[in-house]
């Protein structure tokens, strides 16, 4: 005698139901799922375990096999234990908290706010590295910066200086070379005059190159100036908005903590 499919689907349908109330944090729930869980598998055992036949105690021929019916006897008696077992921990529930859902372990939710806590010091960590990292990157382009303008006005300084000293050189060596050729005081004098103007017009010359030089070099620093105003203002934008967003990723983080703080986790950890 063939089975057919529908006690195939009660068991289907009884072994679903039971594990999605097992699932469930009420204890009610889940102690029918128990129920329904054990019948569908007992029901499964019997339907897949053998045909129909006559008892086994009638005889040799034509009779049912024992083997799945001690065995769905077994799981009634362990159901019914497990019922029990179910329904005192109801009870005892009911009268400790007046209700029968399950909370959560203190203790899994004390280690799941330390994993946050130390998230939450990691990622202040990092944020604070970073912020040290942008600081001395933008110190250490303020000292380049101003190593560069001293050695520009060093350099423009020793330049001017060798340029005078060349023309005090030429115009010792010229008088020098007046006195060897064997002038009169009078001939050097007026030769010294003669140069005495030319010297003033080149000192003219040389004053205007000065000023000109000054001006640039004043330009230069004016530019430099500038250029590290501009770059303590980007400084001071980012260290704003470093700033920013480590209050902003602190305050979430302490709200989050504060959704997830329970009266039972008070005091030291």
């Amino acid at each position: 005698m063939s089975v057919g499919l529908l006690p195939f689907l009660a068991c289907g349908v009884l072994i679903a139901a039971g594990v999605t109330l097992l699932l469930e944090r009420s204890l009610v729930r889940e102690l029918a799922g128990v129920i329904l869980l054990g019948n569908g598998v007992n029901l499964l055992i019997v339907t897949a375990g053998s045909t129909a036949g006559r008892p086994p105690f009638t005889g040799t021929a034509g009779i049912a096999d024992p083997l799945p019916q001690a065995m769905v006897l077994t799981a009634i008696v362990i159901t019914l234990g497990m019922t029990a077992f179910v329904l005192a921990l109801v009870h005892r529930s009911w009268q400790l908290s007046g209700s029968d859902e399950v909370q959560d372990d203190t203790e899994d939710r004390r280690v799941r706010l330390r994993s946050r806590r130390g998230e939450l010091s990691a990622t202040v960590t990092s944020r604070q590295d970073a912020y040290r990292r942008l600081l001395a990157d933008q110190r250490a382009e303020l000292a380049q910066l101003e190593a560069e303008q001293a050695e520009r006005g060093r350099l423009q300084e020793a330049d001017l200086e060798r340029r005078i000293a060349r023309v005090h050189a030429e115009l010792e060596e010229w008088t020098e070379r007046l006195r060897a050729q064997g002038l009169t005081e009078e001939e050097l004098h007026h030769r010294l005059e003669q140069a005495g103007r030319r010297a003033e017009q080149a000192a003219m010359d040389n004053e205007e190159r000065i000023e000109q030089l000054r001006e640039e070099h004043a330009r230069t620093r004016r530019e430099q100036a500038a250029r590290k105003r501009e770059l303590r203002r980007k400084l001071k934008a980012r260290q704003r908005e470093a700033r920013r967003q480590m209050r902003a990723a602190i305050r979430e983080e302490r709200e989050r903590q504060a959704l997830a703080q329970d009266p039972e986790l008070e005091g030291e950890d």
